[in-house]
């Protein structure tokens, strides 16, 4: 049995939460939720936005599941998954998009992991401003170790699940001195990695080879605001950001994320999907070892996802939260 960290979230998380805890208990996965809360919702009850109790359960079961995190506007942290990425030392961003037969798109035959730097860049918190001159500075600090760690893990999981190509995206042509940190980093550990394809593109370049021809790329890696951007565009190719799933890992710890937000003006309401948060749950079981009972929950959401009468609205149905998660029980071991 597997101990996990279970996070409902605001708005909408707790709906998806539930569709998703009841999933797994039809399917028999042998885990165990301890939930507990952060964001709006936590903090009007408690006044804290991330609870002691919350990260002692973290650092116990290194293991965690998190719905869509309201913080709120001009109070405590900037954002709550930014601090918990940082405090964690959570270096990956790990986002796959991939084409899925019943969801349509302008695209197809799509099947690309994004590997984003997840602590530093402009995301470091490095600002100042300078109220004299009226001059705001951001600094987009990164450092070797880190572009190391984040190259090195795309070419391992490119190795481990039979990828072919890694594509650095990066702007060294203008950043000159991160740019080199990076490139320096990706062609050492293309080195290691000799049977896995490496190629590097500027990042304009990239956006426009994304949108023209996105079924080029396998498993892509950058710096942390390219890999915000990228990792939406990449969502919209496939149907965006209610069907893909994320993840933030570490060396010791993981948390696995619905990447949408909480969209509190439709919470309570029964139109939440919970797909996305779904296949964050279903990443998490890959990565703790539950390979059959993944690829079981996964052949029943693609099986209700051809079904647009089992559906939420925005996959073209008119199904509720709990209809949808239904349908995927009724389907699960077909």
């Amino acid at each position: 049995m597997h101990l996990i960290t279970l996070i409902p979230g605001d708005g909408i998380g707790p709906e998806i939460t539930k569709a998703v805890t009841d999933i797994f208990a039809a399917a028999q996965v042998p885990v165990q939720w301890e939930e507990q809360n952060a964001g709006q919702t936590t903090f009007d009850q408690s006044g804290e936005l991330i609870p002691q109790a919350l990260l002692t359960s973290l650092e116990k079961n290194k293991v965690a599941l998190k719905g869509p995190i309201t913080t709120p506007v001009g109070k405590g942290f900037r954002s709550i998954n930014v601090t918990l990425r940082q405090k964690y030392d959570l270096y990956q961003n790990v986002r796959p998009s991939k084409t899925t037969e019943g969801i349509q798109t302008r695209y197809s035959g799509i099947d690309l992991v994004l590997f984003r730097e997840n602590t530093e860049g402009l995301y470091a918190g490095l600002e100042i401003f300078d109220e004299h001159n009226g001059i705001g500075d951001s600094i987009a600090r990164v450092s070797v170790t880190g572009a190391r760690k984040i190259c090195r893990a795309a070419f391992a999981y490119a190795a481990k699940h039979g990828r072919k190509k890694v594509t650095l995206a990066h702007k060294a042509n203008i950043l000159k001195v991160p740019g080199k940190i990076m490139l320096d980093a990706a062609q050492e550990a293309a080195r290691e990695f000799p049977q896995v394809q490496y190629e590097d593109k500027i990042i304009d370049n990239m956006c426009m080879q994304l949108v023209t021809k996105p079924e080029q790329f396998d498993v892509i890696v950058t710096t942390n605001l390219f890999g915000d951007i990228l990792s939406d565009l990449c969502a919209g190719l496939v149907g965006g950001l209610g069907v893909v799933s994320g993840a933030n890992i570490g060396d010791d710890m993981a948390i696995f994320e619905a990447v949408h937000g909480s969209a509190p003006d439709i919470a309570g309401q029964g139109k939440a999907n919970p797909t996305a948060l779904l296949r964050s749950a279903l990443m998490m079981l890959h990565h703790i070892g539950e390979h059959e009972h993944a690829n079981n929950i996964e052949r029943a959401l693609e099986t209700t996802l051809q079904d647009k009468q089992k559906c939420t609205g925005d996959l073209g149905g008119s199904a509720s939260t709990s209809e949808f998660a239904q349908a995927i029980i009724n389907n699960l071991n077909k």
